[in-house]
C-alpha cells in the first residue's frame, strides 16, 4: 500500500466525515463496521477485523462474547478469533493491555518492535501470521474499546501520522456508536470491582516497596488486620498473592 499524496489524504477524510454523519442512521453493530469497512478498504486496502468493548479485569475475559462486547467484520479471517478467544483467556496479549492505556494508536509491528517478546508472548503475532494478518492497525478508544483493522502487508512504513489520525477518528466515531447501540452505559465488564479505602491504603504502601508490618504501622492497625485487608483485596481483583495485587491495582489505575 503506497502512501497517499496530499490530495488523496483529503478525500480519506471527507470519506470518514461522511461514514461520522450517516452513523446515526445505522441501528446494528456490524453495519456500523461493515461502513467502515468500505472506507478504509476502498481507501487504503484496509480491512476491519473488529471492535471489543475492553474488559478491566482478565478474570472477566470469560464474559466477552460475539456480539454482545466483542463484534467482528465479515472480513476477518475465519476460525482466527475462536482460537484468539482460547488463547487470550489464558496468555493475556500485550496488544490488549497496551490499547486499555494507550492514548494513541498502534500498529502490531510497532507493538511488537517495542516490547521485543519471547516465548509465550509472542503467540498473538504468530496467530495473527498463521491466518493470513500480516499487520494490525489497533485503535483504542478512552481506555473503554479498541477498534482493529488488518492488513496482509507491514502498516507502520505506509500508514502516516496524517493517515493514522484520520483512520483514528473513524474508529472513534464507530466506537461512540457501538457504544450506544450495545446499551453498556452501566460501565465495562469488570467496572463493578471496587476496593475500601483500607484495602487502597495497604495496597499504595506495599507498591511502595513497604513489609505487612512496615503497613501495619504506619496506618496504626494490627498486622492481621493488614493481612485481612490485603486477602479482601486479592479475592476482589482476582489475584492469589500481593505482589499481583499491587500489579492489578496499578493496571487498573486504583492506585497511583
Amino acid at each position: 500500500m503506497p502512501r497517499l499524496e496530499a490530495i488523496e489524504i483529503a478525500t480519506l477524510g471527507r470519506e470518514i466525515l461522511e461514514f461520522s454523519t450517516q452513523l446515526g442512521s445505522i441501528d446494528k453493530p456490524e453495519q456500523v463496521l461493515h461502513s467502515l469497512h468500505e472506507v478504509t478498504s476502498q481507501e487504503l486496502q484496509l480491512n476491519v477485523l473488529g471492535a471489543l468493548m475492553l474488559p478491566v479485569r482478565w478474570a472477566d475475559w470469560g464474559n466477552v462474547k460475539i456480539g454482545k462486547s466483542a463484534f467482528l467484520h465479515k472480513s476477518a479471517p475465519k476460525g482466527w478469533w475462536d482460537e484468539y478467544d482460547a488463547l487470550v483467556q489464558n496468555y493475556p496479549a500485550p496488544g490488549i493491555s497496551m490499547a486499555q492505556f494507550a492514548l494513541a494508536p498502534f500498529t502490531m509491528s510497532e507493538l511488537m518492535k517495542m516490547l521485543e517478546p519471547l516465548g509465550v508472548e509472542r503467540w498473538p503475532i504468530e496467530l495473527a501470521m498463521k491466518y493470513g494478518i500480516r499487520d494490525s492497525f489497533n485503535c483504542p478508544i478512552g481506555g473503554r474499546w479498541v477498534v482493529t483493522f488488518w492488513s496482509r502487508k507491514v502498516l507502520s512504513q505506509t500508514l502516516t501520522p496524517q493517515v493514522k489520525a484520520i483512520v483514528f477518528m473513524g474508529a472513534t466515531f464507530a466506537a461512540i456508536r457501538l457504544q450506544t447501540l450495545v446499551a453498556m452505559d452501566e460501565g465495562r465488564i469488570g467496572d463493578k470491582v471496587t476496593l475500601t479505602p483500607r484495602e487502597l491504603s495497604v495496597l499504595r504502601l506495599l507498591s511502595i516497596g513497604k513489609q505487612l508490618r512496615e503497613t501495619a504501622e504506619l496506618l496504626g492497625l494490627g498486622e492481621e488486620t493488614v493481612r485481612s485487608h490485603l486477602k479482601k483485596a486479592n479475592a476482589k481483583l482476582g489475584v492469589q498473592n500481593r505482589t499481583h495485587a499491587v500489579s492489578q491495582a496499578l493496571r487498573y489505575r486504583l492506585i497511583p
